[in-house]
């Protein structure tokens, strides 16, 4: 294992994972709770990969790994495979918007850990394919997205399924109360390790805001993209429909873009990521789908199109440059109508994001103040006036 997690580059641990390791080793239920891209894929992954290899046996499912969206659950593992290429250890990952029959055939050939999300672990459970009774360890990833996501029904009907008996490991970004009261029900006298502030912003990102019309955005980011250092771009909308459209245009104006989001099927989307990933694309235009968990080497800028309406967003949204120790810019465009939204982020980061007062489309920060109307005086009022310029008149 030593000579496998150094072909794979990590020389020194990070903290979620010098702090997670040593409790799960020993048997801990653990709360891990640290900003996106830390490491905790590996926090969890290379623990139980030791702990399984150690016990030896007939062939089952005896760690399940919980994801919130097919691509998290497809990176999570090819971890898993990475650290286990040294054991005899067997993984499936399962996951909606493809056939099921490859992977059915999968799970009949043995597993030992199985990735899954919830809808197509909850649909192979009712088709008798997959039973979770011998499971030993149990790994609930990206939990506040999960619940975020609507899961919260699903989640509990498969812990339901799982044995009494068990190490269970909640890992999250961010602790709201929900995932506090989740924590609670399911895991037994946990150790909680928390890496980092949960608003933070990792300190080797550039934070940039730009005040802009709405219908000037566009125009913004390609004045933005046309500059040299953007060589790897992602870029957050609100809307999937408005990720389409972006892409287009920017692909009209000759920028090579992709976009992602939940409406796409899932080999649209993987190829999306495959061709950003290789280079072959400069820009990945998302919804909050990409937020979240995806290990996308080398991404060099962050750009909001639209601020997210949960500051929580912000803060995994930017987390996807400067990973692994890297720099990287994150700017965000504020309208208007955004104002709100940015006065949320601002509050739950702790401090100003800086503004770039030099750019062709910038715009106020609050709207022109419409003149205040003149007060018409009370009816009775307006009688009275009225007698009395009939008399003076």
């Amino acid at each position: 294992m030593l000579r496998v997690v150094k072909r794979a580059g990590y020389s020194e641990p990070t903290p979620i994972q010098e702090r997670s390791i040593p409790h799960i080793l020993n048997g801990r239920d653990i709360v891990g709770c640290a900003q996106t891209g830390t490491g905790k894929t590996a926090a969890f992954a290379l623990p139980i990969i030791q702990l399984l290899s150690e016990q030896r046996g007939k062939r089952r499912i005896r760690a399940l790994v919980l994801a919130p969206t097919r691509e998290l659950a497809a990176q999570i593992d090819e971890e898993f495979g990475k650290f286990s290429r040294n054991s005899a250890l067997k993984h499936v990952v399962v996951y909606g918007g493809v056939s099921q029959q490859p992977q059915v055939a999968a799970l009949e050939r043995g597993v030992d850990i199985l990735v899954a999300t919830p809808g197509r672990l909850l649909d192979l459970m009712r088709q008798r394919h997959i039973r979770l009774h011998q499971v030993e360890y149990f790994v609930l990833d990206e939990a506040d997205r999960m619940l975020d996501m609507g899961f919260i029904h699903d989640v509990k009907r498969i812990i339901e399924r799982l044995p009494k008996e068990r190490q269970t490991m909640l890992f999250s970004a961010t602790m709201p109360p929900t995932v506090q009261d989740l924590s609670r029900s399911i895991l037994i006298d946990p150790i909680k390790v928390e890496a980092n502030p949960q608003s933070t912003t990792v300190d080797k990102i550039a934070q940039s805001l730009y005040f802009v019309e709405r219908g000037e955005k566009r125009s913004l980011l390609k004045h933005i993209l046309r500059d040299a250092a953007s060589e790897k771009v992602l870029v957050f909308t609100r809307t999937k429909h408005r990720a389409n459209n972006l892409a287009k245009q920017l692909n009209r104006a000759r920028i090579p873009a992709e976009a992602i989001h939940g409406n796409k099927s899932q080999g649209a989307r993987t190829q999306a990521l495959s061709r950003f990933k290789s280079g072959q694309s400069s820009v990945l235009v998302a919804t909050d789908i990409a937020a979240r968990g995806l290990d996308i080497d080398a991404v060099t800028h962050v750009i909001n199109f639209d601020l997210p309406n949960l500051p929580e967003s912000y803060v995994h949204r930017i987390g996807r440059t400067a990973r692994a120790g890297a720099s990287g810019s994150a700017c965000s465009f504020c309208d208007v109508d955004e104002r709100k939204y940015l006065n949320g982020i601002e509050e739950f980061i702790r401090q100003p994001i800086p503004v770039v007062t030099e750019h062709p489309y910038i715009s106020a920060v609050e709207p022109p103040q419409a003149p205040s109307p003149v007060k018409k005086p009370p009816r009775a009022n307006r009688r009275r006036r009225s007698r009395r310029s009939r008399r003076a008149s």
